[in-house]
């Protein structure tokens, strides 16, 4: 497989009530690619948000969920969140701002 570009690294924010909450403690949530790892994203957060400074990085893989549609049963596809704590002096990520 090719390698992941920095700006294929993140896919979406994740835009839910728990990870709202977070933003008043720089802490904000994104859908990213499966195989990214930590350093990616760190690189590809600091690298498409001009004066974010990551402090750390956590993520979680999530399991496809079991679907039926009469006798057939299949997946929906795998995801990875990652959950990015910016340092206290960094800008915010303005696409979380007014929200």
């Amino acid at each position: 497989m090719a390698a992941i570009q920095y700006y294929d690294v993140i896919l979406k924010p994740v835009l839910t009530e728990k990870s709202m909450s977070g933003i008043g403690e720089k802490k904000y949530t994104f859908l990213v690619h499966t195989d990214a790892n930590k350093s990616q994203i760190k690189e590809a957060v600091e690298k498409m948000f001009a004066g974010a400074k990551v402090k750390r990085v956590n993520t979680v893989n999530c399991d496809g969920k079991t679907k039926r549609r009469g006798r057939t049963e299949g997946k929906t596809a795998a995801t990875k969140k990652a959950i990015v704590w910016l340092t206290a002096d960094s800008k915010d990520i303005e696409i979380f701002a007014g929200l």
